[in-house]
């Protein structure tokens, strides 16, 4: 029995959500990646505190913190991070872009997995570097980057992937194998890795994130890591990120805009983060038998849903759902007509399909699925 109520229902409308606030009130927002549910209590009373004090002056980072951080990720991944590895950064989003504007020059070529969250593409986009997609492949209903589909997108001049792990918006946690083919492609052709981390955190049981720069010495020499705890913890608008990268040139480069282009952190991720990293342990571990069963609950209805196909979930709280086989030109409009917003896939730059964000109370889901089931029915 959990100590956390995940099932208690709280009215978002009017606290500027970007989720709740797009579409009218009727409409269940299930497309932006926040959940509904609190952050956990020691980070709220950690936060209430400080906002007690009155004083929010600019802020340092705090003492040690970076070494709590490599603490953290030891006892969470068995993962050896020396502290002067670790930049602690405003947001995963502005690394990406940092990365592909500062790490390849300007006739280099970045390979970018398709589908994925979508800043990874217009990071590479926005570089005006050449870039290429790279097909995932299904493997037992996993989306899969594979040894086959990175290799035939790699050009001569390809000096960066962008890679997503656990995967979003598939839910793959990709294993110590996988990691492993991925890590020789790049040795045999010298490219780096930007591996966005972020959804490490939530992963379900029988299944263990590995950090892509852990596999090997080798792995680490080129690999820029990006986590946070915004995700897990539900404090994106009041956390922060941090880059894990053991190459001090390549640290550098990756970094150099922070605190010009790359705002610094500011106190309030700096609070949150670090109390999530000290106590919020067993909250995160009571969140995660939540998602499991929301996850369950979901598949369980998708399976009853006419052309509708959702992928294997190992982590976090979005699904992605093949709509190829539904007689609808467009099925982000046809069930927002029923009442629910999803994410369209071509914010992921794959047609006919979706991605849900299942991260809410169990009876709000299954309202949204109730609704999603009529609109297959009316289709």
């Amino acid at each position: 029995m959990s100590n956390y109520n995940f099932d208690e229902l709280f009215d978002r409308k009017n606290t500027d959500s970007i989720r709740w606030n797009k579409y009218e009130q009727s409409v269940i927002p299930l497309w932006v990646a926040d959940m509904d549910f609190k952050s956990p209590p020691c980070v709220v009373d950690a936060l209430k505190k400080r906002i007690d004090h009155g004083i929010f002056g600019y802020s340092k980072e705090p003492d040690n913190f970076t070494s709590k951080i490599s603490q953290y990720l030891k006892q969470q991944y068995d993962w050896d991070v020396d502290p002067s590895w670790i930049v602690i950064i405003p947001s995963v989003v502005s690394a990406l872009y940092a990365t592909a504007n500062n790490c390849i020059k300007a006739n280099e070529h970045i390979l970018v997995p398709r589908p994925v969250y979508h800043h990874l593409r217009v990071a590479a986009e926005k570089s005006n570097r050449l870039f290429t997609e790279v097909g995932l492949e299904i493997l037992h209903d996993r989306l899969t980057l594979t040894q086959n589909s990175l290799i035939n997108g790699l050009k001569n001049n390809s000096r960066l992937l962008f890679f997503c792990n656990p995967h979003n918006p598939g839910g793959t946690v990709y294993t110590r194998d996988e990691l492993e083919e991925i890590v020789n492609i790049a040795h045999k052709n010298d490219f780096i890795i930007c591996s966005d981390e972020i959804h490490a955190g939530m992963v379900f049981k029988g299944k263990k994130h590995i950090p892509i720069a852990s596999i090997s010495n080798e792995a680490a020499d080129r690999t820029i890591t990006l986590m946070s705890l915004n995700k897990t913890f539900n404090f994106p608008g009041a956390g922060l990120a941090w880059m894990i990268c053991k190459d001090n040139k390549l640290r550098h480069q990756v970094t150099k805009d922070i605190g010009t282009l790359i705002p610094e952190t500011q106190i309030f991720g700096y609070i949150s983060t670090l109390k999530a990293i000290e106590e919020g342990d067993d909250w995160r571990r009571a969140l995660i038998n939540y998602l499991e069963s929301n996850k369950a609950l979901l598949q369980e209805e998708i399976d009853q849903m006419s052309g509708l196909k959702l992928y294997d979930i190992e982590a976090s709280y979005l699904g992605w759902i093949n709509c190829e086989s539904l007689p609808t030109k467009d099925p982000h409009k046809l069930f927002l007509e029923h009442g629910v917003a999803l994410q369209p896939g071509y914010m992921f730059n794959q047609d006919k399909h979706l991605r849900i964000n299942f991260g809410v109370p169990k009876k709000l889901l299954m309202e949204a699925l109730n609704r999603m089931r009529e609109a297959v029915n009316d289709v």
